[in-house]
């Protein structure tokens, strides 16, 4: 079940990424930073590391560009203790 909740929130979170690019530029309404660092946080920080990288989104923010990563190398190593 758990590898099913990675897959979702990790593609959720790319696609939400990508969202927010799209919105910006349009000059649309944006997806808040609080919530893209939070699904980043709840285990899709794999899928938000991918969609700032493919969509060119939030790499010049310091608390993405190195918040994002570290949070995915805390998941990493913590699913290394679980396994």
């Amino acid at each position: 079940m758990i590898w099913y909740y990675l897959v979702g929130i990790n593609l959720a979170a790319f696609l939400v990424y990508g969202e927010d690019k799209r919105r910006a530029a349009r000059q649309l309404w944006r997806i808040s930073e609080a919530t893209l660092l939070w699904l980043a946080v709840i285990g899709g920080a794999a899928g938000a590391l991918a969609g700032m990288y493919v969509f060119h989104h939030k790499t010049r923010k310091a608390k993405f560009k190195f918040g994002v990563p570290l949070i995915l190398a805390v998941e990493l190593v913590l699913a290394y203790r679980l396994l």
